[in-house]
């Protein structure tokens, strides 16, 4: 808000100069929503959370930097970067699809929290044939090497492709479980994250912002309709 720096705005609250409504804090972690702030006693506007549809390429780190390897944050203006503007959660790099990012620290930790159940829909095209009994061996819970799947939902699309929905997002999970059917996954595209679905018109690299209702729905997901 140009009153400089993280850290700079953080030495402005340990010295007394910024309120919240009329009242002196010294937590740079207090929640602002719903109220207002001050410096020095001049009102200041904060703005809204920001949350981004993101259609991820191939190619890119789901991470906020990396000293060898372009990330995902390269595809957005300095200005969301600098305001803490994070992916929610994770998407290999030669994943493609829908990545939210937002600066909504909450937000994004409730959507990835495993007790949140948010589902993930993922089309995923394979090198082989998947056998017969695979959507039942899916809503079984598929075991792996070091843990056991929750119970997924699996579509076959055709011999070579399915869409699945998970409900956990551990590393390359949805490949791994392909892969214990004997199956590899070739491509794999996110469709949907919880309530939002992929904007058609957004190309890969491309992005947008939520609109109010998109943002009412991942709210809801994530238990915070309480809040809005």
């Amino acid at each position: 808000m140009g009153y400089g720096s993280r850290r700079e705005a953080q030495a402005l609250i340990r010295a007394g100069r910024v309120t919240l409504d009329g009242a002196v804090i010294r937590d740079s972690g207090a929640e602002t929503e719903g109220r207002q702030a001050a410096v020095d006693g001049k009102p200041v506007s904060l703005p809204g959370h920001t949350c981004i549809m993101l259609h991820k390429p191939a190619g890119l780190l789901t991470a906020a930097r990396d000293r060898e390897a372009p990330t995902v944050m390269d595809l957005l203006p300095p200005l969301c970067v600098k305001n803490g503007c994070m992916p929610v959660g994770r998407l290999d790099k030669d994943t493609t699809g829908l990545l939210l990012l937002t600066d909504d620290g909450v937000l994004g930790h409730r959507l990835i929290s495993p007790k949140r159940h948010v589902d993930k829909v993922y089309r995923a095209e394979l090198d082989t044939p998947l056998p017969p009994d695979a959507a039942d061996r899916f809503r079984e819970g598929i075991r792996l090497k070091d843990f056991t799947a929750l119970p997924a939902e699996l579509e076959v699309l055709s011999p070579g492709e399915a869409r699945v929905t998970v409900w956990e997002g551990k590393y390359h999970q949805v490949k791994r479980m392909f892969a214990a059917l004997g199956c590899r996954v070739v491509r794999l595209h996110r469709e949907s994250f919880g309530p939002l679905r992929l904007d058609p018109h957004l190309a890969e690299g491309e992005y947008r912002t939520l609109t109010e209702e998109e943002i009412r729905l991942i709210r809801q997901a994530a238990g915070m309709e309480d809040k809005l």
